[in-house]
């Protein structure tokens, strides 16, 4: 049986890449399990807002022939302000229950936790990082949309601020200048880490939602938009919002360039692996003594 796959120490490029899918394949199955029994509340939530607002607009859609300022001015309605909001509660709930697992795995000494033990730490950070996630999108996107240079500076700290957050239990100012601090420590690693891992990411959603793309694509060509009816909507919206279960991968390799930046930093991983081999020896002391 292989190793279990140790976050609390220092990380080469290709290594973040290849153990964050290690860590997944170890931890498929209890992953999953998290994933469904922490998340699938939300998930659900954000599938039936979407579909129903997805379903108004194209009622409006289809009876204008014509797009006009006041049809789409329709379209931003409860159901849209319940599509953003279910969005950004299904994210943090992923990302909560990912780096949760994570922790917990850590300070079982690299074993799987159950559902009841992530919950614990799921139910303390969960507001926490809801109540975070809004003005750290809104940053990420300002950076972005002003130049693209502050963009790229910023998303490497950003992508481990949550990481900071529930791994240290640090408050959003101490969190957002810890990863900062961590970033800067080696940028270059951890943002190309992360845009590596963030196209495999990409590329993952978009291969269950190839079908449905297509079948919109032949359909608008032949048909119109009046081609696309009630049960491809909802099919499409159901496979994008399932898809989210990949976020794991990034939320997994953020952890690890987390973990990485902070031995080089710190090096507490590794003094807590000197402390332990030290007890080891003492105990083995102890009975050859007897």
């Amino acid at each position: 049986m292989k190793e279990q796959v140790e976050f609390k120490k220092q990380r080469e490029f290709g290594e973040i890449i290849s153990d964050t899918f290690l860590f997944i394949k170890q931890n498929f199955k209890p992953l999953l399990k998290v994933f469904l029994y922490l998340c699938g509340f939300f998930l659900l939530a954000s599938i039936l807002a979407a579909a129903t607002n997805l379903l108004t607009i194209s009622d409006y859609h289809f009876g204008e022939s014509h797009p006009s300022l006041q049809m789409y001015g329709r379209f931003f309605t409860w159901t849209y302000a319940a599509v953003i909001l279910f969005y950004f509660a299904t994210y943090s709930s992923i990302t909560v229950a990912t780096l949760s697992y994570i922790a917990v795995y850590i300070a079982k000494g690299n074993v799987a936790p159950t559902p009841d033990e992530v919950w614990t730490h799921f139910k303390y950070y969960f507001l926490r990082v809801f109540g975070s996630s809004i003005p750290i999108t809104l940053l990420m996107l300002v950076a972005f949309v002003c130049c693209i240079i502050p963009g790229v500076y910023v998303f490497p700290a950003l992508s481990i601020f949550y990481a900071a957050m529930i791994y240290e239990n640090g408050s959003f100012a101490y969190s957002f200048g810890r990863a900062f601090k961590l970033a800067n420590k080696d940028w270059w690693a951890t943002a190309g880490a992360m845009i590596i891992i963030w196209i495999i990411t990409y590329a993952a959603f978009l291969i269950p939602s190839l079908p449905t793309m297509i079948i919109g694509m032949v359909s608008a060509f032949t048909q119109g938009p009046k081609g696309l009816g009630m049960t491809f909507i909802v099919i499409s919206t159901v496979i994008q919002y399932l898809s989210q279960v990949f976020y794991i991968i990034p939320l997994v390799a953020v952890s690890l360039c987390y973990f990485n930046l902070a031995e080089r930093m710190d090096s507490a991983g590794l003094l807590a692996r000197i402390d332990k081999l030290g007890e080891q020896n003492s105990q083995s002391d102890i009975k050859e003594e007897y």
